[in-house]
């Protein structure tokens, strides 16, 4: 396993955002504008204490209701110099490749080159109807749809044939940046995306909300041990891990008040996580992977990870179930401030395995 970070290739650390409407968990009501607003907030807020990375992720959902993440990178990349910005994830199998290459392409621009795109298939499919797809084409329309906007990422004159679209034929995508876009393939964790990733040489961002250390570790080896089987140049190859989490001074009441936002998310999915603290502790824990606590145990568990998996990057998603605004502000200042500090001490300077 490459267990340590190539000198020159700094461990990122970073947050990533939906969107949070409706009624906040201090009686707040949060318009949909609002929550917009409030996402440029915490990146012009990441930016300024450090942090390296932000992205916004795509839903469709009253509750979160970012569903247009390029809209949003074109106006951070405006109001920004540094940081990192990306979507996470673009919902690839419902959108229009070329219209995402077009919309990105013109954030990087915007920002220097600081734009990339997750693609993935996403965790819901609310946008197969709402676009007018089928969900019988769930898979075949994301492999093909990635397969043209690696194609426009490479070409500025595209020709593809395709079931799903009319055919294109030397046709002009603009506008062009300065360099190609990093397109990072978004993956809950399955082995077949693991090994397709690998075998291609894509970088890749696991979306991990359970499990352990160990379990993501030996999805890393997969990932690599397919790009060797493949031939692929170790250089091409690039993890990064998108988690829950949320930092607080007091680490049981960071803890405790982000499991109870946890399960009002999980909620509006229709999926449940048990209500009674003793039951969900491991998984708030060191071994486990929800990201929250005091500063001092994050970073030592964002190590401890990554002496598992070898990722370069790590961001974690706050704004969740209702969570105030203030305290994810808070939670984004911690990280930077308290976290990434301990987190760059521990992993600069090591050469990989």
């Amino acid at each position: 396993m490459s267990g340590d970070v190539a000198q020159g290739n700094k461990f990122e650390l970073g947050a990533y955002s939906f969107g949070v409407a409706g009624r906040d968990t201090e009686g707040t009501v949060v318009s949909q504008a609002t929550a917009v607003r409030n996402v440029l907030e915490q990146i012009r807020l990441a930016e300024e204490v450090g942090l390296d990375f932000f992205g916004v992720g795509e839903h469709h959902h009253e509750n979160v209701p970012v569903s247009s993440p390029t809209s949003v990178l074109n106006a951070a990349a405006a109001m920004t110099s540094t940081i990192t910005l990306s979507t996470a994830v673009s919902v690839l199998s419902t959108d229009d490749p070329i219209r995402l290459y077009q919309q990105a392409a013109t954030a990087a621009i915007i920002s220097g080159d600081r734009v990339e795109i997750i693609a993935g298939r996403g965790s819901s499919t609310a946008s197969f109807p709402l676009f007018g797809y089928d969900l019988e084409d769930y898979d075949r329309l994301y492999t093909d749809k990635l397969g043209l906007l690696l194609e426009v990422n490479a070409n500025e004159r595209v020709s593809w044939e395709s079931p799903f679209r009319p055919p294109l034929e030397d046709a002009l995508v603009v506008p062009r940046p300065d360099r190609p876009l990093k397109i990072v393939l978004g993956s809950g964790g399955s082995p077949n995306s693991t090994i397709r990733a690998g075998s291609a040489g894509h970088p890749i961002s696991y979306g991990a909300l359970n499990g352990t250390p160990e379990r993501w570790g030996g999805m890393g080896d997969l990932y690599r041990k397919s790009a060797d089987d493949a031939g692929v140049d170790p250089a091409r190859l690039e993890i990064s891990v998108a988690s829950h989490g949320f930092i607080g001074r007091d680490g049981l009441a960071a803890k405790k008040h982000f499991h109870q936002h946890e399960m009002a998310s999980f909620a509006l999915a229709g999926r449940v996580i048990p209500a009674q603290w003793d039951d969900v502790e491991p998984n708030y824990s060191p071994g486990g992977m929800v990201f929250a606590g005091e500063p001092q145990e994050i970073a030592e568990r964002i190590v401890d990870l990554h002496r598992h998996l070898g990722h370069r990057r790590q961001f974690l998603q706050m704004d969740i179930g209702g969570m105030p605004h203030r305290d994810v502000m808070s939670s984004i200042e911690l990280l930077g401030t308290a976290v990434a500090p301990v987190v760059r001490g521990e992993l600069s300077g090591r050469t990989e395995d």
